[in-house]
């Protein structure tokens, strides 16, 4: 069974996605509330996929991936972010992020992402 982190600073977002995945399936669901804590609970659970927001306090999205794939080379990022700047893209693909999906987005292109990397629940 696939363990995966959702970080993102909006509990309402932490929810929507938690919600998503459990109705499909996926049980082992942990949350984070901004990078810093991303980064922490990455290294006590060893997630299979974490899906990171870019805009948060503390430490932001890019931030920790960095920190992350620091950790972990072979670490699985996917980036969900309203924020759809070229840059930021650009920034986060470099630094190793396996997908990028874009807020709001519709549940099944969540799942699609999560299920190219970790598989069927």
């Amino acid at each position: 069974m696939a363990k995966i982190l959702i970080v993102d600073d909006a509990a309402f977002m932490r929810k929507v996605i938690r919600d998503t995945l459990s109705k499909s399936g996926y049980t082992e669901l942990y949350e984070a509330v901004d990078g810093a804590d991303a980064v922490e609970k990455y290294g006590e659970i060893s997630p299979d996929l974490v899906l990171m927001d870019i805009t948060m306090p503390n430490m932001d999205g890019l931030e920790a991936l960095k920190a992350i794939r620091a950790k972990d080379s072979n670490a699985n990022v996917v980036m969900c972010s309203a924020m759809g700047q070229e840059a930021m893209v650009m920034e986060a693909v470099q630094a190793g992020i396996k997908d990028f999906i874009v807020k709001p987005f519709k549940s099944d292109r969540l799942l699609k992402a999560v299920t190219s990397i970790v598989g069927n629940p």
